[in-house]
């Protein structure tokens, strides 16, 4: 779903012929440059990872980065890098907002039947973005309607400082063109839909994967008096399904076997997120002893993860030193391995088990984070605190990292650094002004370290320049 307003993006997405497109890159930047949706894109993804419950895994992370990117490479007019995440909301959607960030909700893999079908929603959002479909409803907003335009954009900046005062100003200007927003919702999603089914097809996927997933859904909420959230903003009307289906056509079909790697995610969602705790272990029980799964291996590890999320730590472990056994560099595997050598109290076990890893792959954000939570476990926090600094080398916005770079600094009684983590984990959630406090108490642990004090100063001023940058827009 291409978010309509910024309303619908923080409060958590509740949503023909190519020469007849308008020419991308200097139409759409009439109403919003690239520079300025850039930022503005900056902005709504702090405020969502402070307000919405995006979820931290950064084995789910990698993989849908991974897919995602797949997608990105074969699409066409793409201006800058995208962000993929996931929010943990039972829905069946997916959003698109300024900049390139794309979230997801748990209830999408969830309810894909293979990796064709959640490739296929998110082609269908990247083409939203590339296609620059909210800022070309922004421009005709502010033809008809400018005050509605400034509305929102002055939400989003009030919305730094006053979340509540933000969304209300964002619903107001959202409610003044709502009419205007849904004219262009209907050329937008077809355009998206011509646009994803063939950056789908050139990605290697089944192209024929938007058209199952179409019909997967009209037919699972027919009967149902309110359908999910992605129905509401995408209407499956018939002439839509055929259409895919048409479009489907176009190119040489494609069989696939089934990706582990997809199973895999789709297992960790539903044993770690969607599913009661007991019941997902039930659910995966039956499935390993009755056979009903795509790829044993998947079985097996939602199996795992449910006794340890369960506090069956022994059977947990039974069940992955088997597969891990069979695919020892399999990450989602190390990641869990990890976990329950951390609740058995053998944080040393996972340290060892890690390292070569790391050395072959270094900055994975799998190894690289589970590495350094068990040397913190373990009480190696100086290894744990290079390792996070090398990885924050090349992923600055991480917050994960942030987070156990505060826990190694403040375990190993710096806290002068541990201060400074916690500013930047309280900046990438939008709270400027808390990170700013966080520096100043940073700045009084620096002593007599001019060098350290310097440094200190500089960020509180970017900080502060990021403010004024916003308030300008």
């Amino acid at each position: 779903m291409m978010a309509c307003s910024l309303a619908a993006v923080a409060q958590d997405a509740s949503y023909t012929d190519k020469n007849a497109l308008p020419e991308i890159g200097v139409v759409a930047s009439d109403a919003l440059p690239l520079d300025k949706e850039m930022l503005i894109g900056d902005a709504v993804m702090r405020q969502m990872r402070g307000q919405a419950p995006i979820i931290g895994d950064p084995v789910l992370d990698e993989y849908l980065q991974d897919l995602g990117n797949r997608l990105v490479i074969e699409a066409e007019n793409s201006k800058f890098p995208f962000e993929f995440f996931w929010v943990n909301n039972k829905a069946i959607n997916a959003f698109a907002f300024f900049g390139g960030h794309i979230g997801v909700h748990t209830g999408l893999i969830h309810n894909a039947k293979n990796e064709s079908e959640l490739a296929s929603v998110l082609a269908h959002e990247i083409a939203h973005v590339t296609q620059r479909h909210l800022a070309r409803r922004m421009q005709a907003q502010q033809r008809a309607a400018p005050i509605a335009l400034a509305t929102m954009l002055g939400g989003v900046l009030l919305a730094m400082a006053d979340p509540q005062a933000g969304m209300a100003a964002i619903s107001a200007g959202q409610a003044t063109s709502a009419q205007m927003q849904i004219d262009y919702t209907r050329s937008n999603e077809q355009e998206a839909d011509r646009i994803g089914i063939a950056m789908l097809a050139r990605s290697g996927f089944d192209p024929n994967g938007a058209a199952t997933f179409f019909s997967t859904l009209a037919e699972q909420y027919r009967m149902v008096s309110r359908p999910p959230a992605r129905l509401l903003s995408h209407p499956l009307t018939e002439n839509r399904i055929a259409d895919a289906r048409n479009r489907a056509g176009d190119f040489p079909p494609v069989r696939l076997a089934p990706s582990l790697s997809f199973q895999l995610a789709k297992a960790r969602v539903m044993a770690r997120y969607t599913l009661d705790k007991k019941y997902s272990l039930d659910y995966y029980k039956d499935a390993v002893e009755k056979r009903d799964y795509v790829i044993r291996e998947a079985a097996l590890y939602g199996l795992a993860l449910s006794y340890l999320r369960n506090e069956n730590v022994s059977e947990a472990k039974a069940v992955m030193d088997t597969l891990l056994q069979g695919d020892p560099e399999n990450l989602f595997y190390l990641d869990v391995v990890t976990d329950i050598s951390l609740a058995m109290g053998n944080a040393e076990d996972a340290v060892e088990r890690l390292r070569p890893h790391l050395a072959r792959t270094p900055r994975n954000q799998v190894l690289a984070l589970n590495q350094a939570n068990a040397m913190i476990q373990g009480g190696l926090y100086l290894e744990a605190i290079a390792v996070l600094k090398d990885f924050l080398l090349v992923h600055p916005d991480y917050e994960i990292a942030h987070q156990l770079l505060s826990e190694a600094y403040k375990q190993s009684k710096n806290y002068k650094g541990m201060h400074q983590s916690k500013a930047e984990v309280m900046a990438l959630n939008g709270a400027y002004e808390r990170a700013i406090d966080e520096l100043q108490f940073a700045y009084n642990f620096s002593g007599d370290n001019h060098l350290d004090k310097q440094r200190i100063r500089a960020r509180i001023k970017q900080f502060r320049d990021d403010v004024e940058r916003l308030k300008r827009l």
